[in-house]
């Protein structure tokens, strides 16, 4: 029996896009079509094969420590991001605005989508999902400098509509309009998860 299971799901990536340099702007660059390599895609400052490990990690290793890298790509819906705009009273978020790798189409509840699952382009390049994305204040301070005002709305609007953040699996090239099937892990929830973060505090 596959540890991954096909499922009915598929989708389409509707946006590409690249941050060069994530210490001066978060702001993606859109682009009309990318190369996966196991580092990523070229050009975007998330890529690499190991990376150093941030804040996020501090219960793991101390801050700087060499990581392997599973988050090269940052993976959101263009459905969550519609949700994230209407609670904002904006009419739409920019992808760029969230510094986004991909925004795909057609994944109910995205961000909830298990760890370790795939995205299997038509190309034959595939993603592997790292874990959900945590709303931070980054995006805010580059939708504040195109919209005024509404910057400080987004960490509390995107809980849980974030996205995830990604790794390459294998290579291949992707593109506007590229179709792809979800995979999960053919596995039950841990039934002991609740109990272990409640003794975790």
């Amino acid at each position: 029996m596959p540890a991954l299971r096909k499922t009915v799901f598929t989708g389409q990536l509707v946006w590409l896009g690249v941050v060069s340099d994530s210490t001066q702007t978060l702001r993606a660059r859109p682009i009309q079509a990318a190369q996966l390599t196991f580092e990523g895609i070229a050009g975007e400052c998330h890529g690499g094969l190991t990376r150093a490990s941030c804040s996020r990690m501090t219960q793991q290793y101390p801050k700087g420590t060499a990581i392997r890298n599973v988050r090269q790509l940052s993976v959101v819906a263009q459905e969550e991001l519609e949700q994230i705009a209407a609670d904002m009273g904006m009419p739409q978020i920019q992808p760029a605005w969230l510094g986004a790798s991909m925004v795909i189409r057609g994944i109910p509840d995205f961000s909830l989508v298990p760890p370790s699952s795939r995205l299997v382009f038509d190309s034959g390049a595939a993603i592997t999902f790292d874990m959900q994305n945590r709303p931070c204040i980054f995006p805010g301070r580059e939708i504040e400098k195109d919209a005024p005002g509404f910057g400080p709305k987004f960490k509390p609007a995107a809980e849980g509509r974030r996205g995830v953040t990604a790794w390459v699996e294998r290579e291949g090239e992707i593109a506007l309009g590229a179709q792809f099937s979800l995979h999960i892990p053919d596995q039950p929830r841990w039934p002991h998860q609740d109990r272990a973060f409640v003794a975790a505090t």
